[in-house]
């Protein structure tokens, strides 16, 4: 049986089509996950436009961000039933030995390879999960909403695992896409004033960080940062990943203050990092997720707490997956989903 794909076939830029690709069968400890909806990350994109920096398995079907009803069980799962509700972690494969994995760490396991680059991935009909991955969705939570967990995810562990928000500080974040708006909410949530910032052309993505309760500015955020006490903001989160966004993170910090880095960019910074240590500053990297931050972010989607519906932009289906991808892009939208039915 086979059914469309969307699948990253080269290194070339613009090297992803839509071909056929068969279903696949389970290994003892997987489940084959029925697909009804798959985000479009940002990741996926520069894969599109081969503006990525991370090694990539080609051909490799797109999608990480995932969700759907379990169809096949392996022989050995056990605690999970066909038509069970669930999302996946994008941790496809790992070292079970790693001492990062027995730390609980995962996602740091240098030998990690994830759904989309590593292995195929779930912007198709039927993906190949281990049951390790699974999580419940829970009842009332619209699959198309459940989907966009993983960058909800990026942006917890970004904004509430690896920084250290409180209550009253001032926190600006360096671009407006995806992450960039899910740090802010995630910023907000922790009860921070926040400042979103990016350039005229990111106007549209600005306007959505507002119904966030987020303060808004295009270009030069010094006059936001240092409002308060003319030393600057309590912490700055670079989701943009240019160089050039880190450096004017150390610009808009306060001294003591701290940087929590989650965009990619594969540029040279080309400059000097002496404000990090005349500062003080705490700059701390973060990546992916694992599993008590799914938990988490699961129970702030279905209370409500957390919304994903501000940066829909629309949902489109799998054969329609081109014109998805240049909607974000271009910046139209914040985020297009998928729907492989």
């Amino acid at each position: 049986m086979k059914s469309p794909a969307v699948v990253n076939f080269s290194r070339e830029p613009h090297s992803v089509e839509l071909r056929e690709f068969a279903r696949p069968e389970p290994g003892p400890d997987d489940v084959i996950l029925a697909v009804e909806a798959v985000g479009v990350c940002g990741s996926d994109l520069h894969q599109w436009t081969s503006s990525h920096s991370w090694p990539v398995n080609y051909p490799v079907v797109l999608g990480h961000e995932f969700g759907g009803r379990i169809a096949e069980l392996g022989a050995a799962v056990k605690g999970w039933s066909e038509g069970d509700r669930v999302v996946s972690e994008t941790a496809a494969v790992i070292d079970a030995n790693s001492p990062l994995t027995r730390a609980g760490l995962y996602n740091l396991d240098p030998k990690r390879k994830g759904f989309g680059y590593g292995v195929d991935g779930a912007m198709t009909r039927f993906v190949r999960v281990p049951a390790r991955c699974l999580h419940r969705v829970p009842a009332g939570l619209a699959m198309e909403h459940a989907a966009l967990t993983e960058p909800c995810c990026v942006a917890y562990n970004a904004v509430i695992q690896n920084a250290r928000v409180q209550p009253g500080d001032r926190v600006i974040v360096l671009g407006p896409g995806p992450i960039g708006i899910l740090c802010a909410a995630m910023a907000r949530l922790a009860g921070a004033e926040v400042a979103l910032v990016g350039l005229e052309r990111d106007r549209a993505r600005l306007d959505v960080g507002k119904a966030y309760g987020c303060e808004v500015i295009i270009g030069d955020a010094t006059a936001w940062a240092k409002a308060r006490d003319g030393l600057g903001a309590d912490g700055v989160i670079d989701a943009a990943g240019a160089s050039a966004a880190l450096k004017v993170a150390l610009e808009l910090v306060r001294p003591a203050g701290w940087i929590s880095k989650v965009g990619w960019g594969p540029q040279p910074l080309g400059f000097s990092l002496d404000p990090l240590v005349q500062k003080n500053i705490t700059l701390q990297g973060s990546f992916s997720h694992n599993w008590p931050i799914w938990e988490r972010v699961l129970a702030l989607l279905a209370s409500g707490q957390l919304d994903v519906r501000p940066i829909t932009g629309g949902i489109w289906a799998l054969e329609e997956w081109h014109e998805a991808f240049e909607k974000m892009h271009s910046g139209a939208i914040v985020k297009a989903v998928l729907r492989p039915n």
